[in-house]
């Protein structure tokens, strides 16, 4: 290289000067102290100069072969060494051309001619040598610093490219990915755009399907609307002209109960003057009593299914008719037995006149068969002696409720107390009677025993007697005996097996506490009148709810008890008497004589058969009677007591079957099933829920 000759000469002359002699190193700050010593001493080669003289002196001679006075190097900065250098050669030229020169500063072994140089030469060789190492470290320092900045503008350059590459290449990423979802927004709103087209087409074909049902529903409806008014015309017209038949039934009953009325006014053992007896009529009282029942059980069963029919009205007319041919009859046979008792009278008087006054015989009284039956027609109107105790009876519980008027309707607060007390005391134990053992049913009865008896009893957490007001026995004897019956009526009428017990304490109190079994009876009579047995008669201008209240209805304004409610109030009661007039109390020192025993129950059914059935209810109250108290009667008369009952099913059962309608076979067929299945086995089943001995051990 033509600047390595340059180099050599400035460091030659800088070897010349007065600073290149002194001893340079380049760590002399590091050494402290040793710098003085080094100036002093003889220059030294560094560790790199046996391989600057192996490696980069022949290089350098072989470039400097051409040319002796080649300059060296420019990049140091000091002129090239002058020719009248010590050393009297130049010292970037060598003794031979491509002979490289040794660590030592000697030549090669192919020029052994030459002689050791001086020490200046060798000293001047070595800081060439390290010159050239400074050199050539600079150099290599600064082409790797130029390499190092030109790998690094390659590699920012490289990045730079590669930052805009990628930057493109993102750009062109969010291009396609932008696109994609354009395209995927355009697919999708042309699929919504076709799925609303295709809803759109839909709902357009569901519109014209909805306009046309509605069309059709619209045409239903008016049809439909016509045909409820029509049909409410029709139901408005039904309900005028069944409102009219039911007052037209109304207006026919209340003329059949007069004309039934003047029937029975026509009384055949005539009047208290001594007139002759009228015409027996009593074949025309039964058919009138049997066309009552009949316009009654209509107006029954009308009450229960609303309006009557013109079928009903029809019968009730013909029975109307019946009713006005049998009252003309009536007077005609009347008119026709008063001629005749006229002409007989006549006669007889015409006789008296020629033989004289004779003894006057009453006719015979009509003859009975079994149970007391006439042979004839049967009676309507009730016994005069069972009248005149019934009429007692209600006498009595009218005086009593006299008796305690003041306890009843006073204002004083501490009455009412004592009023509301007793009142419980005495009602609160028999609505504790049922199914219990025999010793809880003993507590209940001598509690109810002790009241009576004037002694204190617990009620309430307080002692309660009848001695707290003078009118406190009569008012706890009423409130007793009206429970036992209202225990009969609901408690007996829902669950027939509480008759027994209810009846054995009723029965061991009417043993000791008379007054107490006659409210009782009175009570009973009054609720259930076919007890005693007693059928009230409608009287003229009498209205028609006190009628049926008198017969045992419940009455609420105008509405009247449902018939199935009334035959199981009028089961409960007669379930309750016929459970009583059969027990007694077992708790007793002496058994005594029953105050009101199975005879009572012999004349009830006696009397029940002497009389014209009712519809629905004579059926009713014999099957209740029979199965409580058939047992004890069939124990008590035994075979009287199988003659009435062939007399039943042969007499009486054509007799309640001719005037029973459809609609209440029912009561009919059970006692017919019931009294056939008796005759049958010869034996009256004991009823469900009777006392043994067992219970009383209980």
């Amino acid at each position: 290289m033509p600047s390595e000759g340059r180099c050599w000469e400035t460091l030659q002359a800088l070897r010349s000067s007065d600073k290149g002699r002194l001893c340079y190193h380049r760590d002399w700050l590091l050494q402290g102290e040793d710098v003085l010593e080094d100036c002093t001493s003889i220059p030294k080669l560094s560790s790199y100069a046996g391989w600057v003289v192996d490696h980069v002196l022949p290089h350098t001679q072989e470039s400097l072969a051409p040319s002796e006075t080649a300059p060296c190097p420019a990049g140091l900065g000091h002129p090239a060494f002058a020719p009248g250098s010590p050393v009297g050669s130049p010292v970037c030229s060598p003794a031979s051309p491509g002979a490289p020169a040794t660590p030592n500063g000697t030549k090669g072994r192919d020029e052994p001619q030459h002689t050791e140089e001086p020490a200046a030469l060798q000293s001047s060789r070595g800081t060439r040598v390290e010159g050239c190492i400074r050199m050539y470290e600079l150099v290599h320092r600064m082409k790797g610093m130029e390499g190092l900045r030109q790998w690094q503008e390659a590699q920012e350059r490289r990045v730079r490219a590669l930052s805009e590459m990628a930057s493109e290449q993102l750009k062109r990423f969010d291009e396609r990915k932008e696109l994609k979802h354009h395209k995927e927004f355009q697919d999708l709103r042309e699929m919504m755009e076709k799925s609303s087209r295709e809803a759109l087409g839909q709902q357009e074909k569901l519109k014209a399907e909805h306009r046309h049902r509605a069309k059709i529903l619209n045409l239903k409806l008016r049809e439909a609307e016509q045909q409820r008014q029509k049909q409410m015309e029709q139901e408005r017209l039904r309900r005028e002209e069944g409102q009219g038949r039911l007052r037209s039934l109304y207006a026919l009953q209340e003329e059949l109960l007069h004309l039934n009325q003047q029937l029975d006014s026509r009384d055949p053992r005539g009047d208290q003057r001594g007139d002759p007896p009228k015409v027996d009529l009593s074949a025309f009282r039964t058919r009138g009593n049997q066309l009552c029942s009949l316009i009654s059980g209509i107006i029954r069963a009308t009450s229960e299914d609303g309006f009557p029919t013109a079928e009903d009205q029809a019968v009730a007319e013909r029975a109307l008719r019946e009713m006005r041919e049998l009252c003309e009859s009536a007077r005609a046979h009347e008119d026709q037995r008063r001629q005749e008792e006229k002409e007989a009278q006549l006669k007889q008087q015409a006789s008296q006149m020629q033989q004289g006054p004779e003894v006057r015989r009453e006719p015979p009284a009509p003859s009975q068969g079994p149970g007391g039956k006439q042979s004839e027609d049967l009676q309507v109107k009730v016994q005069d002696s069972t009248m005149q105790w019934y009429q007692q009876l209600q006498e009595a519980s009218g005086q009593c409720v006299r008796a305690f008027e003041g306890l009843a309707s006073s204002k004083d607060s501490q009455v009412k107390k004592i009023k509301m007390d007793l009142q419980k005391a005495a009602t609160i134990p028999v609505s504790q009677i049922s199914t219990l053992a025999g010793s809880k049913l003993k507590e209940i009865f001598d509690k109810i025993h002790c009241l009576l008896s004037g002694k204190p009893v617990q009620c309430g957490g307080r002692p309660v007697s009848v001695a707290m007001d003078p009118q406190g026995l009569d008012f706890v004897q009423y409130k007793l005996a009206e429970k036992f019956v209202k225990q009969g009526e609901e408690e007996v009428a829902s669950h027939h097996e509480a008759a027994f017990p209810i009846a054995v304490v009723a029965s061991g109190i009417w043993e000791l506490h008379p007054k107490v079994g006659d409210l009782i009876l009175a009570h009973l009579h009054k609720n259930c009148p076919y007890s005693v047995p007693f059928y009230p008669t409608f009287k003229e201008g009498m209205a028609l709810e006190d009628y049926q209240r008198m017969l045992g209805y419940q009455v609420k304004g105008s509405n009247v008890e449902q018939q199935d409610n009334f035959l199981k109030r009028m089961s409960g009661m007669i379930r309750f008497y016929a459970a009583v007039i059969q027990l007694q109390w077992p708790y007793r020192a002496r058994q005594q004589v029953h105050p009101h025993g199975l005879n009572h129950g012999w004349r009830w059914l006696a009397q029940i058969l002497n009389m014209e059935p009712l519809a629905d209810v004579t059926a009713t109250l014999l099957f209740d009677f029979l199965e409580v108290c058939g047992n004890a009667l069939m124990r008590q008369y035994q075979a009287q007591f199988w003659k009435m009952m062939l007399l039943i099913k042969e007499d009486y059962f054509p007799r309640i079957e001719a005037i029973t309608s459809s609609g209440q076979m029912g009561s009919f067929i059970r006692l017919k099933q019931f009294l056939e299945k008796c005759l049958q086995h010869k034996e009256i089943p004991v009823p469900k829920g009777f006392l043994t001995a067992s219970f009383w051990r209980t």
